[in-house]
């Protein structure tokens, strides 16, 4: 049994189509109240945001913000993005569900984990309806948003069999190199080429992912 532990914002779940408009909605306000200095954001400065818990996305991307201010911000943000899911302005990447199904068919046990807070996940489980696919979801605000590679040695325990990571963002291949795993790259994210350098095979796209799987693990 092989255990695939998915990131999902920008492996599964192609974030930009809510992210960066929430993101710009959000900067106007606070421009617009004078916190920040206007500025037109491009596509590149708002993804490189994706795959940070909000948490520390906040503290180091405004950190002379006063708190309660990156706070209100943060869940302006987050509550923006919601409202555009609900509205069904999010979606998949083309493919993914088709991948899920034949990696899961294939008797491998799919597994969740994310940077992301709770709500984040109900929502998305929902309206994806998720759980077609995953075996297990581990979001970071349960575990007080520790690194992902911390999170995967409280929950490790819990699992048997081998894990491979499948991920766009550095997190995910420290994760595996730091836990002795093997990994699969996702150059089709949000990630760099040099952040996925250390992953044992990287794809360029999801459709990919069910070869690589067979390579890694045969």
């Amino acid at each position: 049994m092989t255990n695939l532990i998915f990131d999902y914002d920008g492996t599964i779940h192609n974030s930009m189509l809510t992210y960066a408009p929430a993101f710009r909605d959000t900067m106007k306000w606070l421009s617009d109240n004078g916190y920040i200095a206007a500025k037109e954001y491009t596509d590149a400065e708002i993804s490189c945001w994706l795959g940070f818990n909000s948490t520390d996305m906040w503290n180091s991307f405004h950190p002379e913000l006063d708190l309660e201010i990156r706070e209100k911000a943060r869940l302006m943000l987050g509550k923006n993005m919601a409202e555009r899911v609900d509205r069904g302005e999010g979606a998949l990447y083309d493919g993914a569900e088709e991948v899920l199904s034949q990696l899961k068919s294939n008797g491998n046990t799919l597994i969740f984990m994310s940077n992301c807070r709770f709500h984040y996940l109900e929502r998305h489980k929902r309206v994806f309806r998720l759980d077609r696919f995953f075996d297990y979801f581990y979001c970071c605000e349960a575990f007080d948003f520790i690194p992902k590679y911390e999170i995967f040695r409280k929950i490790a325990p819990n699992h048997t069999g081998n894990f491979t990571i499948i991920g766009d963002r550095f997190h995910d291949i420290e994760t595996a190199v730091r836990n002795g795993l093997t990994s699969i790259g996702c150059a089709y994210g949000f990630g760099s080429r040099e952040e996925l350098s250390q992953s044992d095979i990287i794809v360029e796209n999801i459709k990919d992912i069910p070869e690589a799987v067979k390579r890694l693990t045969t």
